[in-house]
Order: C-alpha cells, then sequence, then structure tokens
C-alpha cells in the first residue's frame, strides 16, 4: 500500500489543484463569458473524441495494465512495449476516424437547428482523437512503470492552466470564439506532446517492439485481453459520455451547456479515485500474478473506506453550498440543480465500490468487468431514451443513477460470489451518519451577507462537524496517519 498512499497523496494534490483550476474555467469563466450553447459545443467535441480515441485504443491499455508485468525488463528496454502500443494504436486510428468521418451524414442530420455549431467544428474532432489516443497510450505505459502522477500533472494541471490561458484571452477580446476554440483543442492535444517529451527526456522512449518476444501463448492471451478490452474500455467512455451526448441530441446544445456546468459539480467527489484507482490497478495485477488475495482485499476495502469519507464531504460540501454555487455560475444554469444532486448519489456508489473495477480487470474473470460494462452503457442508454423527453437534462442525471447503482449492485455481487471479497463494514454506516449531521446542522446555520463568505464559513463547519469525528471514531487507518503525520509536522515547527 506504500507505493499507493504515495502516489494516490500526490497525485490527488495535484488533482485537486485541476479542480480548482476546472472550478475557474468550467465553473466560473465558461458560464459568465460563453453562451450556454458555446458550452455545450466545447463539451461535446471533447466527448465525441474520447469516445472514437477510446475506440482507437483496441484495447491494447487493458493489455498494458494486465500483461505488462511479463514485458517488463528495463536491461531489455521492456522488450520495445512502447512501440508495440503504438502500432496497435496506428492500426485503431486509421479504423476511429474513418469510422468519425463516415458518420458525418448523420452528425449533419442530428444536429439541424439545435445543434448546428457543432458542424462548423466537426473536423476539429479528429486531432483530438489522434492527441486523446497517445495521451491514453503514454499515460498507461507510465501507470504500468509506477508513475501514475505525471499524467494527472500534464492533464490536470498543465492543460487547465492553457484552457485557462485562453479564455483569458477571449475576454479581453485578443481573440474571437473560433479562436478560443482552436486553443482549446490544443490545451487539450499539449498533454500527449508533454508526456512524449519526458518519455524522450527519462530515456525510455523505446519505440522499436521486440516481436520475438511474443510466443503463441502470450499473443494468445494479448488478444484475448485486448478484445475483452476494447468492450470494456469502449463501454466505459460511452458510460462518462452518453448522456451529454443523449442531452445534445435530444434537447440541442444549450441543454448540453446547462448538463455539462452541472456535471461538473456532481463529478468533483470522483477525483480522489482516479489517482487511486490509476496505481492500485497496477499493484492490483502484479498480486493476481502470485495469487496474494490478502493484498488485494486489503486494498479494496481501505479504499472503499478512504474514498467514501473523501466522497462524503465534498458531496456535502457541494450540496450545503448549491445556492453560493449557483451565485457564481450564474442563474441560466439552476435547471441543473438536481443533475448535481443526482450525478453527485450516483457517484458516491463508484466510492463505496472502491477499486472493485481493477479487482475484476486483473483477475482470471477480466471478461466479466466487459460484460458488466456492457450490460450499464445499455441501461445508460435505454435510460437516457425513457427519461431525458420526460424529464429534460435531470431525466439524463437520474438515468446515470438509476445505471450506476444497478451496475455497482452487480459488481458488489460478482466479487462476493468469486471470492468472497466485499469491503463494507460497520464503519461505512458512521459516515454516512456523520456526514447527514454535518449537512444537516449545516442548514441550520442563517444565510450569510455575501455569498463567498457564506461559502467559506458554511464550507469549514461542514468540514469540522464531518472530519472530527471520522478522525477520533478511527473511521479510516490510512487518513488517521496521513493527519497525525500532518499534525506532528505542525506542532514541530512551532
Amino acid at each position: 500500500m506504500g507505493i499507493i498512499q504515495k502516489q494516490s497523496i500526490s497525485g490527488t494534490i495535484y488533482s485537486y489543484l485541476g479542480v480548482l483550476l476546472g472550478f475557474i474555467t468550467t465553473g466560473w469563466l465558461f458560464p459568465r463569458f460563453l453562451s450556454t450553447q458555446e458550452v455545450g459545443l466545447l463539451r461535446i467535441l471533447v466527448s465525441y473524441s474520447v469516445l472514437f480515441a477510446q475506440f482507437a485504443s483496441l484495447g491494447i491499455n487493458s493489455v498494458s495494465v494486465k500483461l505488462f508485468p511479463y514485458f517488463r525488463d528495463p536491461a531489455k528496454k521492456n522488450h520495445g512495449y512502447l512501440g508495440l502500443t503504438l502500432l496497435v494504436g496506428f492500426v485503431g486510428l486509421l479504423l476511429s476516424t474513418g469510422i468519425y468521418l463516415l458518420l458525418k451524414p448523420m452528425f449533419v442530420a442530428n444536429a439541424a437547428g439545435k445543434s448546428s455549431l457543432f458542424i462548423h467544428y466537426f473536423y476539429y474532432v479528429v486531432p483530438l482523437i489522434l492527441f486523446t489516443l497517445l495521451f491514453s497510450l503514454f499515460d498507461t505505459y507510465y501507470r504500468v512503470m509506477y508513475n501514475a502522477v505525471k499524467g494527472i500533472v500534464y492533464k490536470e494541471v498543465v492543460q487547465r492552466l492553457l484552457i485557462l490561458a485562453a479564455i483569458l484571452l477571449y475576454f479581453f477580446k485578443i481573440i474571437d470564439f473560433q479562436w478560443l476554440v482552436i486553443l482549446y483543442v490544443l490545451a487539450f492535444i499539449s498533454p500527449s506532446l508533454f508526456l512524449m517529451g519526458t518519455l524522450i527526456r527519462d530515456k525510455m522512449f523505446f519505440v522499436k517492439p521486440d516481436l520475438n518476444f511474443i510466443d503463441k501463448n502470450l499473443a494468445r492471451e494479448m488478444f484475448n485481453v485486448a478484445f475483452f478490452g476494447i468492450l470494456a474500455s469502449f463501454s466505459g467512455v460511452l458510460v462518462l459520455n452518453i448522456d451529454v451526448i443523449m442531452v445534445n441530441q435530444y434537447l440541442g446544445l444549450a441543454a448540453a451547456g446547462i448538463y455539462t456546468i452541472a456535471f461538473f459539480f456532481g463529478t468533483l467527489i470522483l477525483v480522489p479515485s482516479r489517482t487511486m484507482g490509476k496505481i492500485s490497478s497496477v499493484i492490483i495485477a502484479d498480486a493476481w500474478k502470485v495469487d496474494d488475495r490478502k493484498t488485494i482485499m486489503d486494498i479494496y476495502r481501505k479504499s472503499s473506506i478512504s474514498l467514501s469519507i473523501i466522497g462524503f464531504l465534498l458531496f456535502i460540501g457541494v450540496w450545503g453550498n448549491l445556492d453560493n454555487i449557483f451565485h457564481i455560475v450564474g442563474k441560466d444554469y439552476t435547471a441543473g440543480k438536481y443533475v448535481i444532486l443526482f450525478i453527485g448519489l450516483a457517484n458516491l456508489s463508484d466510492l463505496f465500490m472502491g477499486v472493485s473495477a481493477h479487482v475484476i480487470l486483473n483477475s482470471k474473470y477480466f471478461r466479466w468487468l466487459s460484460y458488466l460494462l456492457f450490460i450499464f452503457a445499455f441501461l445508460l442508454i435505454v435510460t437516457n431514451m425513457l427519461l431525458i423527453p420526460r424529464f429534460g437534462i435531470t431525466g439524463a442525471a437520474l438515468a446515470s443513477l438509476i445505471s450506476k447503482y444497478i451496475y455497482n449492485g452487480l459488481k458488489f455481487i460478482f466479487l462476493y460470489k468469486k471470492y468472497k471479497f466485499q469491503p463494507f463494514s460497520f464503519k461505512h454506516i458512521e459516515i454516512i451518519i456523520f456526514a447527514f449531521v454535518a449537512w444537516y446542522l449545516s442548514t441550520l446555520i442563517p444565510v450569510l451577507n455575501h455569498f463567498i463568505f457564506d461559502l467559506v464559513v458554511r464550507s469549514l463547519f461542514i468540514s469540522i462537524v464531518f472530519l472530527v469525528p471520522v478522525y477520533f471514531f478511527k473511521v479510516s487507518e490510512d487518513i488517521n496517519r496521513k493527519a497525525e503525520q500532518i499534525l506532528r509536522m505542525v506542532f514541530q515547527r512551532k
């Protein structure tokens, strides 16, 4: 757990720095300086590029996480594994961009009227597909080399600083909206270029694959993992993007823009899980290789408790400050109130399940994660089709809530039946009680004169009332240990 704790902490720090920058851009500047339709366009460009880039990887990232331990040999340049991933990615890129371009008539027909702005920027998605693919390949390679933080720095911090610079140039009328879109695309391209540069600088950019190293058994296993990896990764990305895509299809770019801003606040609670998942997946893969189930169960249980604590703190912090949030983003976005609630509740179920997806993915039953994600994606599409026409953007969020609870329930049942793994204890009930009490007591605080002052006071109150009992009841060993380290550092300095 040492590597996981160290990289999770540093990665989470960078991630929250990225969240702060994301709040400044997505949560504050975008709603003030862009129309809801323009905000929707920026999100749709990224959603389509991520969707097609994930297919372009052809499952090689799943192969990397699960089977890289067999290639790991620094003296032999890891048998040119990076070059192999780039070769697979190039083939996938040709397929995915070809499909995207062939689908243009369908996009044009669906965009008529309510989303016509997207057609003007249709081809901007192509370079985004390429560089989103490259980032995923390079980032996964760094992850299996036990460095999950580099990608986080470039993606969460550097990219968002560039977006911030672009929106400020637009605000000061130095550039027009078209140039804002161009700079926005370049900002999303930049992390892959930075990762490539660091690979070259660190003398890890070995692009000549050692195909002779791959025997028939390993090749068969790689194809097997890759096939189900395509299903799992594509379904996973579809899950993350299908709601905004379907909101755009049914309701138009303006509604997609409102949904985008509300969705941002609903997903804040997931930030720590991204870092923990990235590095945990590699450790779990190594543990499965030697059938070390004790380590796997320990990671599963501790990740569930730690993520639930952080997730609930953020959730009650956001929901308790809802009026202050809408002061910041503007009244045009108040229709997203229940999007924040339902997306937040949906994501809490993810945090309760800890790193369960990585446990399944790296086990001998890895195919089942593909099946479960496929069911999840199917549920999302069906529930969105049923609920968006009736409830608008709130229906999309409710669809996510229903589908995600079913999906996480199936993951829980699967791991318990196969391995008797389950992460829950009385500590989870304590977390829920402490969170509810902290949120309820915060509602008794009268609204203060200025919304910024109110936000600060209310947030501090919620944090103290929630975290103090979490600490004294020793709900999480890892969080208590870290808190005690911080306290020692503070008092020693004095």
